[in-house]
């Protein structure tokens, strides 16, 4: 199957170098070699030979580069500004990474105006054509990673994601920082999938696992960065009485999480930060993925800003649920954001008189990417 960006990947490399980033496992090797074709070209850090041909820069005759988890070269930056600055017209350049070559694209950047940079998520509905709820149903059982899903066994699956977060803590991890406790680090991954919905509390995690708050914070940024969890923070406005700090946490790989219904949130999360990153990386468009909760206790799943205004407001339902009154509420203050409710196994389809659809969730992850 062509994944989602191949065509974007495409049109960008006649432009600049480009850089794809995304969670370990979710594709990015496979497409990298798509896009190269038959030729030569292709370089892994993790390979001994293609080490040397880089460092020695022996690249051979290609009109695409391919560079795989160069971002373990301590110098790789200088080494791609180096590599661009110096080539050939026509010389296209493709850099595929893990996390690690996000959470460097900040600060000090030498290679600044040379890349366009993607962010490259795993699977979805819209990608796999999804057209009825029982392969809806799969994707929320077998989650959004190739491998699994492919398979289609949730015996599989469960074991792919119970091997998939050691090899992420005890591989990934420590190429990216120095870590003594990985114990705990482990403990607090696992812990996680438990609290999905709710706001994060740092205080509680430290309290749980006995570490200090500065020690679980950075770990929590740690698995950000590795693509293993995704933090959405409040939406504030002086319309409502939102809180202002407590973020909420969702996981790449919802199959770990123990409850349907928050693994269900959680999938239509995943979705919608896709199509954010994606709007974001290609057209320019300044969108952010959020939540509302006010000082009343009134929450709505997500809000999508543009500019920092809602565009778009979205409530999960299992079943066919009765209107949310907090979406409501919230479209009654943003009545120019169009407002969903979303249901996983629920068959109503109408729109009500303030202008909100209820539907399955089908008619609206189609249409994303």
């Amino acid at each position: 199957m062509e994944r989602y960006l191949q065509a974007q990947i495409r049109a960008d490399l006649k432009d600049k170098m480009v850089f794809v980033a995304g969670p370990r496992q979710v594709g990015k090797t496979t497409l990298a070699k798509k896009i190269l074709g038959s030729r030569k070209g292709y370089f892994s850090w993790d390979v001994d030979l293609d080490r040397e041909r880089i460092l020695k820069q022996e690249l051979g005759v290609s009109s695409l580069w391919v560079f795989d988890e160069i971002h373990k070269y301590r110098s790789w930056r200088n080494y791609l500004k180096g590599i661009y600055d110096g080539r050939e017209p026509g010389q296209q350049i493709l850099v595929v990474g893990s996390a690690r070559l996000d959470y460097y694209r900040y600060g000090g950047d030498s290679l600044q105006g040379r890349y366009h940079y993607l962010r490259f998520h795993p699977l979805s509905v819209a990608e796999l054509g999804i057209q009825n709820n029982m392969e809806l149903l799969d994707l929320l059982d077998l989650g959004p990673f190739p491998e699994p899903f492919f398979r289609g066994s949730k015996a599989r699956a469960k074991r792919w994601s119970l091997e998939y977060r050691t090899r992420l803590i005890r591989e990934e991890l420590t190429d990216l920082e120095r870590i003594v406790d990985l114990g705990n680090l482990e403990l607090l991954s696992i812990r996680l999938p438990e609290l999905v919905g709710n706001p994060l509390s740092i205080n509680a995690l430290r309290e749980d696992l006995r570490v200090s708050h500065k020690a679980v914070a950075n770990w929590v940024r740690i698995l950000e960065r590795l693509y293993s969890i995704f933090l959405i923070s409040p939406y504030g406005h002086p319309l409502i009485r939102a809180i202002q700090k407590a973020q909420k946490h969702y996981h790449f790989d919802w199959s770990v999480l123990p409850e349907p219904a928050a693994r269900w949130e959680n999938l239509v999360g995943a979705h919608l930060l896709k199509w954010v990153h994606f709007e974001e990386d290609t057209k320019g468009r300044a969108l952010e993925l959020r939540y509302f909760r006010d000082e009343d206790g009134r929450e709505v799943d997500f809000v999508v800003t543009e500019d920092r205004r809602p565009i778009l407001l979205i409530e999960c339902k299992w079943d066919d649920s009765p209107l949310s009154k907090e979406l409501r509420y919230l479209k009654e203050r943003f009545p120019a954001a169009r407002a969903w409710q979303l249901s996983a196994i629920g068959k109503k389809d109408f729109k009500s008189p303030e202008g909100i659809r209820v539907s399955p969730a089908l008619t609206f992850l189609r249409d994303l990417c």
